[in-house]
């Protein structure tokens, strides 16, 4: 197996078969392309970070940004209100992966210290004794007059509950992720036999809903790191067929749904309202031509402030071009943009004849998460702000 690793900025040039440089280019996970030298091929990164198998190469995207932070762009994304990254004690020294290993397997052990969660789980099945209740419905079209087996609904006691499938999924995941640690493959393995009377979820289905109680609150930041381990390992995140057992972060979309829910919670609190993401509009009257900005806000029955987020430091051109199509569209005079650039006071660009304002916000994602969310208040201030005065 071929190590390649490079970083989630620049440009790298490695020695590869011309069969593993088009695997990695038809992959998507990089941009691969022949170098003049030969047997070289130049490598930069598609927008993902984390790890995968692609053919007979591993290959290591290490991100810019702190481990840790990632990690808060994603669990708040999935939970403002829940997700507390102090509380997952990440060991960002060991790696993207290593360090949310380790976080899992520590969090699971402490959720099932009091033992497995047990709960009412309601089972309809065929049966020679009566339980609960008889489905009459069922017993007619099935046993045709028949007075057993009888079709019958109960409530069962059981493990086999959301939450304990949702360890169980991450845990088997997490298994075959490459390199990851011996400690962290030896603890998470020791897992598996204590939820082996639970149900085993097949790649390819969703996690089962559950929601914050009091009965479940010990399991919380476990089911978080799940719920992360559980997204960062689906089909999805590679889109090539041959990219197997990987565990990625697509960087666009985290940044792009941290900063809609940040906002869109801020301006509930704040501004009441109500946000959209991914608000779908057409540009033209014959409403032929779709738009999807990132994040629309009404107040009242009017819409009021459009939003879009780019997880890159530049501006080009294309960002503003896009924005003035939304605001046209949306009849507003001013659009919000919002990037990944770092401290920054906003720059604002008239456009001519039109008159739209389009605002560029930045935010630093190596800050502490509550200054994070102290910029993301700013750029709601901002928002709010101009949109009254509009």
């Amino acid at each position: 197996m071929k190590r390649v690793e490079i970083a989630e900025t620049g440009s790298w040039s490695y020695p590869l078969t011309p069969e593993q440089g088009w695997r990695l280019a038809e992959s998507g996970l990089v941009s691969a392309t022949p170098s003049r030298a030969a047997g070289l091929w130049n490598l930069t990164a598609a927008g993902k970070v984390g790890v995968a198998r692609v053919g007979d190469i591993e290959l290591w995207i290490t991100p810019k940004l702190p481990i840790e932070r990632l990690l808060f762009l994603v669990g708040y994304a999935l939970d403002p209100s829940g997700w507390r990254d102090e509380a997952v004690a990440l060991d960002a020294r060991r790696g993207l992966v290593p360090a949310v290993g380790q976080a899992l397997w520590r969090q699971s052990e402490r959720a099932l210290q009091r033992g497995l969660l047990q709960g009412y789980r309601s089972v309809e099945e065929s049966s020679y004794v009566l339980r609960g209740r008889l489905r009459e419905a069922d017993q007619l079209r099935r046993r045709y007059g028949q007075v057993i087996p009888m079709e019958i609904r109960h409530d069962d006691f059981t493990v086999d509950v959301a939450e304990n499938q949702i360890l169980l999924a991450a845990t088997t995941r997490m298994l075959t992720v490459p390199r990851l640690d011996d400690e962290s493959r030896r603890r998470l393995a020791a897992l598996r036999p204590r939820l082996a009377d639970v149900t085993t979820l097949v790649r390819g289905t969703t996690l089962p809903a559950w929601r914050p109680t009091r009965l479940n609150r010990r399991y919380l930041t476990a089911l978080r790191l799940a719920e992360i381990v559980w997204r960062a390992t689906s089909p999805e995140h590679a889109p090539g067929a041959i990219v197997a057992n990987g565990f990625l972060f697509n960087l666009n979309k985290i940044f792009e749904d941290f900063v809609t829910v940040a906002v869109s919670e801020s301006l509930h609190a704040r501004f009441g309202g109500c946000a959209y993401p991914q608000y779908e509009a057409h540009l033209d009257r014959g409403e032929l031509v779709g738009i999807k900005p990132d994040l629309v806000w009404k107040a009242g029955h009017r819409i009021a402030a459009v939003l879009d987020a780019k997880y890159k430091q530049q501006q080009p051109n294309d960002d503003y071009y896009q924005m003035l199509a939304y605001c046209t569209a949306l009849d507003l005079p001013r659009g919000h943009l919002v990037y990944a650039k770092g401290a920054a006071q906003p720059a604002r660009h008239v456009i001519r004849h039109s008159g739209v304002e389009i605002v560029c916000h930045a935010l630093d994602l190596t800050r502490e998460p509550s200054e994070v969310l102290a910029d993301v208040a700013r750029v709601v201030d901002d928002l709010a702000g101009s949109a009254r005065v509009a």
